[in-house]
């Protein structure tokens, strides 16, 4: 055999070592649907850790966050995205376009949708930005255990809007209660290509740790709020530091747009604040192996929803 035949196969068993093995998929899965329509529950079930924040508040998710789930048949990375829906606000058209970014960048999209509520006109405005991506669409029909839930009409709408996806790729689930998420996975990896894992197999978020703390920050001041208050609410990470192998020190600020807002997260007696401090300080110690010291204060930046410099830093 010629030196240049032995080069050429000795070069091919290389090309095949760098492969993934056979059945080892990967997928850049993104996450689409209204606001509450179960998006970030789903996420959480399915990767088994608190990685989107939850609320019964529509539009708590403001960016995109990814989850992780690897299986035996590979590893689906979701992106939770903000819910979809019609508001010509600043921030919400910028919420609006990070999720049409997501789903031309993704490999896969699976769109949640809500049984308990009629599919009006908002529900079509998602269903005309997926249309042409129906090739790469699993669709999970959410809520089918509650007593108002109208699946039979939910259906009916997919199929009238999406006519291009198989019906075996749509699916009735309970993000809440973990049923049938088993089955919205199969179907995803069933679509996914063969390719190398993006993160390594520990991982079930790429969340940077000011984010995290922030992100579960905003998630007890805003299950704790009402009316108007939670969407007027961002959280600022000022300082963090590791003061011993255990124990991380963190100065954060609650913002919000008006001294009357500030009043009502501050609390009579400062209450409110500093029941938002324990709670916080409880949810990161299941997320975090050390202790994190939260100093947490509320401060006013008047419009700050209308700023393209504070959207620009929080909106990722």
């Amino acid at each position: 055999m010629d030196n240049d035949k032995i080069i050429e196969e000795n070069q091919d068993l290389e090309d095949e070592d760098s492969l993934p093995p056979i059945g080892d998929k990967t997928a850049l899965v993104t996450i689409i649907g209204r606001p509450s329509a179960g998006k970030s529950t789903f996420l959480n079930t399915a990767a088994g850790e608190q990685v989107s924040i939850v609320s019964a508040i529509p539009q708590t998710t403001r960016n995109a966050i990814r989850g992780i789930v690897n299986t035996s048949d590979g590893q689906l990375v979701f992106v939770d995205t903000p819910g979809y829906h019609d508001s010509e606000k600043k921030m919400n058209l910028r919420m609006r376009n990070i999720v049409a970014d997501q789903l031309e960048n993704s490999d896969l999209i699976l769109y949640i949708i809500d049984s308990t509520r009629t599919c009006a006109e908002e529900e079509r405005l998602i269903t005309a930005l997926l249309e042409k991506h129906q090739g790469k669409i699993v669709i999970a029909i959410n809520k089918t255990d509650e007593k108002n839930s109208m699946k039979d009409a939910t259906r009916k709408f997919i199929f009238a809007q999406l006519k291009d996806v198989p019906k075996e790729r749509v699916i009735e689930i309970s993000a809440k209660n973990d049923v049938g998420i088993d089955d919205v996975l199969d179907a995803l990896f069933a679509l996914a290509p063969v390719a190398p894992h993006l993160y390594s197999e520990d991982y079930y978020t790429d969340q940077e740790v000011d984010f995290r703390i922030a992100e579960v920050i905003r998630e007890q001041a805003i299950n704790r709020l009402d009316k108007e208050i939670p969407h007027c609410v961002y959280v600022k990470i000022a300082d963090m530091e590791m003061r011993t192998p255990t124990k991380m020190w963190c100065r954060a600020f609650l913002c919000v747009e008006t001294e009357s807002q500030k009043g009502i997260v501050i609390g009579k007696g400062a209450s409110m604040i500093k029941t938002i401090r324990v709670e916080s300080i409880k949810a990161l110690r299941k997320i975090f192996d050390y202790k994190i010291d939260l100093d947490l204060q509320v401060k006013v930046e008047k419009g700050w929803r209308q700023k393209d410099n504070v959207l620009d830093r929080i909106l990722r």
